[in-house]
């Protein structure tokens, strides 16, 4: 999959792209089921709300197979390569989910933010793509962002160890008042299978679901393979130390694992 000269000059200005119904509808239902298989799991790498139901499972595709998959699936890697301009490899990958009723804030953050201050990641040559397993709609907790923050550079940001149960590098509320005022606040939303890509510098947040109806979004965070990481300050299975290149399988790979589990 190749972004066109239009979609290159809109990630530009914006930081970020969305692709409703990337997935198809069974793509999408087979990774719901992985992921509330994931989730069932008692493992260290599935982080739960203080409710007890799951917040963010880490490191799914190396212990779930419909995760390894999506995780060199070319609708995700070939445009992220094209836009890092080379080979790319997974630097953290999550499951997130907002339960109903009980899904958590995450709050006002730059992904880069985080990855320089905490895993020394020279420069922000790496970027988010995510897939919807469930319609995301205004009701149940949608990604938020704003347009051209990326353009803003690294922004100061304070360690916060205790609105939720994931430690984050947060910005403060004038900071995101004068972003906003800028650049606006949007919320994509769209049907499962869904597909959205943003700059690892965009200014984003979530919030608290309190809404019947759940939802479940699959990120890859991918770098170039020549920007790696330097320290190793939190646990390999939120912040990979395997910098292989991601060779990317076939596109009806997710098709294939259906036909094998029927």
């Amino acid at each position: 999959m190749q972004l066109t000269a239009e979609q290159l000059e809109t990630f530009d200005k914006d930081g970020y792209l969305f692709f409703p119904g990337q997935f198809s509808p069974a793509e999408a239902a087979l990774l719901k089921r992985e992921a509330e298989a994931v989730y069932a799991m008692e493992r260290k790498e599935v982080w739960r709300e203080s409710s007890g139901v799951a917040r963010t499972a880490f490191a799914a595709h190396t212990y779930n197979e419909g995760f390894r998959r999506l995780g060199a699936h070319p609708r995700l890697i070939e445009p992220v390569e094209q836009v890092l301009d080379g080979p790319v490899y997974m630097h953290q990958y999550k499951v997130n989910a907002k339960a109903a009723f009980d899904g958590d804030v995450w709050q006002w953050h730059q992904d880069y933010g985080t990855w320089k201050r905490d895993d020394e990641m020279p420069e922000p040559r790496a970027m988010n793509i995510a897939v919807f397993l469930d319609d995301v709609t205004a009701a149940n907790g949608p990604l938020l962002f704003i347009p051209g923050s990326h353009k803003m550079g690294v922004i100061d940001a304070g360690h916060d160890l205790q609105t939720t149960s994931y430690p984050l590098w947060t910005l403060d509320r004038d900071k995101v008042t004068e972003l906003a005022a800028r650049g606006g606040c949007v919320a994509p939303t769209g049907p499962a299978g869904s597909m959205l890509m943003f700059s690892s510098l965009l200014v984003h947040a979530s919030p608290a679901n309190i809404s019947p109806l759940g939802r479940i979004i699959v990120y890859l965070s991918l770098c170039h393979v020549d920007n790696h990481i330097r320290a190793f300050n939190r646990e390999d299975w939120i912040a990979h130390r395997d910098f292989t290149p991601i060779k990317a399988l076939d596109d009806n790979c997710l098709s294939e694992l259906m036909a094998e589990t029927v």
